[in-house]
């Protein structure tokens, strides 16, 4: 596939997504690409996770599981590429269309709105509710102020792994891109933990994981860096030191360069030490404002979001244009 066929799949796929989402009778019906992705990957960890075997062995067998989940996803959609891209435009928007139920601007919003909405309305047990539904750790151990840094932590690290990463990986590959990548993000979610089972089995997933979040990592974060030069109350120098000095102390390779960038626009602190279940992370602070978040925070994020989300799309749209110039 052209690049300039890419980054226009890319573009419409933006403004698709962002108008519609992923419909829930759509998702009732047949499910999502995820939750396809999702049982692949358990039924591979069935087969392949064996308990009596040795961690080299595990190892190994993680990063088969790896090759035949990416295997199967290129080859699915490769083949529904090349059965469409002959239809001319009417192939490009069906995969479009496609495209973007890879991509979850729409959704992010609205999980990350519902819990300024519950702290405003039901008070910190209505945020705790809201906010377990997009983080991992223990809500009862959150207070106003952690309620509101989970929301907006969450809302920076899913905006590069949820957002920009397909967005890039589909701009360059096109849909086999896209679902690759998220092929590869699903399967880091599942099995790339340092849990007894899955240290061995999901190492090749976590560590491919970090490799191909590199690029949509930066660009994240110089996104919301150029979102908070558009936005009053928000700092796009402040993001950019932060970025500069807290980004690379995060634990995750990926994870501190967004969630600095916001934290830094924000005026606050985030991540830091935090508890997953029953267990204490000792995370670095990223941004060295106040720790005190609130729902207007949150408020602001979004709206930071919102302009990043446009810019992306502003990117993505011209480097299409200039592609198309560019072939003609």
């Amino acid at each position: 596939m052209a690049l300039s066929d890419s980054l226009l799949i890319l573009s419409l796929a933006l403004a698709i997504e962002a108008a519609v989402g992923y419909p829930n009778r759509l998702y009732t019906a047949i499910g999502h690409p995820v939750t396809w992705i999702g049982r692949l990957i358990k039924m591979l960890d069935g087969r392949l996770n064996r308990e009596d075997s040795s961690f080299g062995w595990r190892r190994a067998a993680g990063i088969l599981a790896l090759l035949v989940l990416l295997t199967v996803t290129g080859l699915v959609t490769w083949a529904t590429t090349a059965l469409l891209q002959p239809l001319g435009l009417v192939g490009i928007l069906l995969l479009a269309i496609l495209a973007s139920s890879l991509i979850a601007q729409r959704s992010l919003h609205e999980h990350v709105a519902a819990v300024s909405k519950g702290l405003r309305e039901g008070g910190i047990e209505g945020g705790r509710q809201a906010v377990s539904m997009i983080v991992g750790r223990n809500p009862q151990s959150l207070d106003e102020a952690g309620v509101s840094r989970a929301a907006i932590e969450s809302l920076a690290e899913n905006f590069s792994d949820g957002i920009v990463a397909p967005a890039f990986w589909l701009g360059l590959g096109g849909l086999p891109g896209a679902a690759l990548y998220k092929a590869a993000n699903t399967a880091d979610s599942m099995i790339g933990h340092r849990t007894p089972r899955h240290a061995a089995f999901g190492w090749a997933a976590a560590r491919f994981d970090d490799l191909v979040n590199l690029p949509a990592s930066r660009l994240t974060a110089l996104l919301i860096i150029v979102a908070a030069a558009l936005h009053r109350g928000a700092s796009a120098p402040g993001a950019w030191q932060a970025v500069r000095r807290d980004a690379s102390h995060h634990r995750s390779p990926n994870a501190g360069w967004p969630e600095a960038a916001m934290a830094g626009a924000l005026g606050l602190r985030l991540a830091g030490p935090r508890v997953y279940g029953d267990v204490r992370v000792e995370d670095r602070w990223m941004g060295d404002g106040r720790a005190e978040a609130t729902a207007d925070d949150i408020d602001l994020a979004l709206k930071l979001y919102r302009t990043a989300c446009a810019l992306l799309f502003s990117l993505s749209a011209g480097l299409a244009l200039l592609a198309w110039f560019i072939v003609r």
